[in-house]
């Protein structure tokens, strides 16, 4: 326990006086009568109100000195304290082009992988996360951070049309190597989730691979969709959504090179409960011991301090009033 304002401490040498002051007082409250001899009164037996007789002073001198303590502010001090965990440095790589709007999952792709990805963020509570979106293009949504808060509320915001369409894996892995090469963990991850093929973009994707592999970063591929036909959403004559059940094409031979290339694994994710159970198995993969830094502050802690002065001080009072009360 510390003091805030130690210095009030010297204020209990006041006590000494008021103890004088009271044995002298004391003193001047009874009469005195001289005898020649007390041996006829040293049988008779002796009251228990005569061992409490000062009693009550003493209650009074420790309300005091409870009081001069809580002016003296104690507290719970600062300390720093180190836990082992687990932790890394992870980019997660949405794929946001209008395919990811395809129906074979509840409600559709990019919706499930929202929910899945903004649940497997938050269950990473010591990792610096970034997130990557891309379709025609790439764009770093949030830079590597701690802040779980941030991370949610911006995977739960991606809308779709936030960038040109089309599917540029390359540069959507690309991105996410320049976003991660600086992180302080030993252990650094890409998770790529895409439904398509890289189409477009200005980097190769298993010429990115080749550049994470050289800088020790792994990639986790996801391919998402059901195998067979799925309902894509197409613009009809008249400018309205419909949906119409076309093959699934995922690329799953690159994804699976890249993966291959870096170290990573390849998954295929053909439903929700899949996706979720695969981010499970990367979640089990992907941890590094580490040593964190703890920190506690001060606080007051005067509440146990002044419960008992509040105690000390209605029991002087019931004793006074009771078996210690004079009669004038």
């Amino acid at each position: 326990m510390l003091l805030a304002h130690p210095k009030y401490l010297w204020l209990l040498l006041v006590l000494v006086p008021y103890i004088i002051w009271y044995v002298r007082s004391q003193r001047k409250l009874y009469a005195s009568l001289s005898m020649s001899t007390t041996l006829p009164f040293a049988k008779l037996p002796r009251s228990y109100k005569e061992y409490l007789l000062h009693f009550a002073f003493v209650l009074r001198l420790l309300t005091i000195a409870t009081l001069i303590v809580i002016m003296a502010r104690p507290q719970t001090h600062d300390k720093w304290s180190t836990t082992k965990t687990e932790g890394t440095d992870i980019i997660l790589a949405l794929d946001i082009s209008t395919s990811m709007l395809a129906r074979d999952f509840k409600p559709d792709r990019f919706e499930a992988a929202k929910n899945v990805a903004s649940k497997f963020v938050a269950g990473r509570e010591s990792d610096n996360i970034g997130v990557v979106i891309f379709a025609g293009e790439s764009f770093t949504a949030v830079p590597m951070t701690t802040d779980r808060s941030l991370l949610s509320n911006y995977i739960h915001d991606i809308r779709m049309g936030m960038l040109q369409d089309n599917t540029a894996i390359g540069d959507g892995l690309a991105t996410s190597i320049n976003r991660i090469k600086e992180g302080n963990a030993k252990s650094k991850s890409i998770i790529l989730l895409t439904d398509g093929s890289n189409n477009t973009g200005n980097v190769a994707p298993i010429t990115a691979a080749e550049i994470a592999k050289k800088l020790g970063i792994k990639v986790y591929t996801i391919g998402i969709g059901r195998n067979g036909m799925a309902p894509y959403p197409t613009e009809n004559a008249f400018g309205r959504i419909e949906y119409v059940n076309m093959p699934v094409v995922i690329d799953e031979a690159t994804l699976q090179t890249i993966a291959n290339i870096t170290g990573g694994k390849y998954f295929r994710a053909t439903g929700n409960n899949v996706l979720s159970e695969i981010f499970d198995e990367i979640d089990k993969l992907e941890k590094t011991q580490i040593d964190v830094k703890n920190y506690s502050h001060t606080e007051d802690n005067y509440l146990l301090w002044a419960l008992l002065a509040l105690i000390l001080l209605t029991l002087e009072l019931v004793m006074r009033n009771t078996i210690l009360r004079r009669i004038p």
